[in-house]
């Protein structure tokens, strides 16, 4: 388990707190209102622990060129109505203006800053941590804080001045949300209760190559259930003909390097066959129906876009004998209303087992949400890019950098008393 402070380890009574929070929100295009506030949501308990300091907030939302790349002066709205308590917003950074507000900030009070990706120091830093913390935002912001929060596990796979420039000149911490993540994706990776099921869906076959392949060779996992358009790029990797429409949609789905991809596939089938699934049945859609066949009767000229009973009735007494319970990405169409039957099913699964459940991020986690089963899994990360970086056991350069403060921060804050 990776060893980093948390909130609960700190007094933070009368702090200043600068707060590296993720407020990146899906915004309709024409009406610009927020699609989802979830992330704002799950960063309310971060915030409300630190209730008796001064918290100024760095967030970003999208990236320079896009329709939602926005101030961030309706998060702050947003925010103040989820926490039930005021929020300002300043429009600027780390310039005079942001300084003052800072300067004269009272405990209890929270300070949005605007979008940081606004800053290009934000954009062109990513390098190593010297450079950043040499960039205008650290150099400016830092003198005026008593402690570093990362609640930002959706970017812990990045790296930038907000990100990772501040953990090496302020006493540093992470957030309620960032802990929850780190916690339970590192037993998904490290210590698995066993026997530990990945069922593997969604459209890119990369992503899921990669976390499977971590699972695997680290012999970490008994079974990998691949499903979705990854399962049927497994299928195309296995020697199925699944029809020149369906073939031609998983390679897409997997490029720019699908032919790597497959070959990685067919490697994986070599050598851990006993431990894989695939679909042994699929849906396809004729006509606007749905209709079930099996591997025998492919190629087909219509589209996968859901699995079949058979494959489902293969997969339950694995779920319901599991000890843990990795999903990430649907089994089928689910947007469609005649495809949605395997991506409920398999939901239901990991709603009715015993074992731990960790839902991996993205359309998955949405979904669970939009379910209303959050408390029935045992964790919803809200991670998306970052949670498959992390169960793939990529750079994860946010948590290493956390990682590597561990000490000096400690150290710190206990001279300062401020240790609990």
């Amino acid at each position: 388990m990776p060893k980093v402070l948390g909130l609960d380890q700190v007094r933070l009574e009368g702090l200043k707190v600068l707060f590296r929070g993720d407020l990146n929100l899906p915004i309709d295009p024409i009406s610009k209102k927020f699609l989802d506030d979830s992330r704002l949501q799950k960063m309310a308990p971060s915030l409300r622990k630190l209730e008796g300091s001064s918290v100024v907030i760095m967030a970003h939302q999208s990236r320079p060129g896009r329709a939602d790349f926005t101030d961030l002066s309706q998060h702050a709205i947003r925010l103040s109505e989820i926490l039930g308590r005021p929020v300002e917003f300043v429009n600027d950074i780390c310039g005079p203006v942001a300084v003052d507000a800072i300067r004269t900030l009272q405990p209890g009070g929270v300070l949005v800053l605007d979008n940081i990706r606004m800053h290009p120091d934000e954009i062109n830093l990513k390098g190593e941590i010297k450079h950043q913390e040499e960039s205008e935002i650290v150099r400016v912001l830092r003198p005026h804080f008593d402690l570093f929060v990362n609640d930002a596990f959706g970017a812990a796979h990045r790296s930038s001045p907000s990100l990772t420039g501040f953990t090496r000149v302020l006493p540093s911490v992470a957030g309620s949300l960032m802990k929850d993540e780190i916690d339970a994706l590192s037993i998904a990776i490290e210590n698995p209760p066993r026997p530990y099921v990945a069922i593997l869906g969604g459209a890119k076959a990369d992503d899921s190559l990669r976390v499977a392949s971590n699972l695997l060779e680290k012999n970490l996992v008994d079974c990998v259930a691949f499903l979705g358009v990854v399962g049927n790029f497994m299928l195309v990797a296995d020697g199925y003909d699944i029809g020149k429409i369906n073939t031609d949609f998983a390679m897409n789905q997997a490029q720019p390097n699908a032919e790597e991809a497959l070959e990685i596939a067919k490697e994986m089938l070599r050598n851990f066959r006993e431990r894989i699934m695939l679909p042994e049945d699929i849906a396809i859609e004729v006509n606007n129906s749905r209709e079930q066949i099996s591997l025998r009767d492919l190629p087909t000229e219509y589209p996968i876009y859901d699995v079949g009973l058979s494959t489902l009735r293969t997969l339950r007494p694995i779920i319901m004998g599991a000890s843990c319970v990795l999903w990430n990405g649907p089994a089928s169409y689910f947007e469609k209303q005649n495809f949605a039957f395997g991506t409920i099913e398999v939901l239901n699964m990991c709603v009715e087992t015993t074992a731990m459940t960790i839902i991996g991020g993205g359309h998955t986690s949405a979904l669970v949400e939009a379910r209303g089963v959050v408390g029935k899994v045992t964790h919803n990360s809200t991670g998306g890019g970052a949670t498959l970086t992390m169960l793939s056991d990529g750079e994860m350069p946010v948590i290493r950098s956390l990682i590597e403060s561990y000490g000096i921060s400690q150290t710190t804050l206990s001279d300062k008393g401020l240790l609990c």
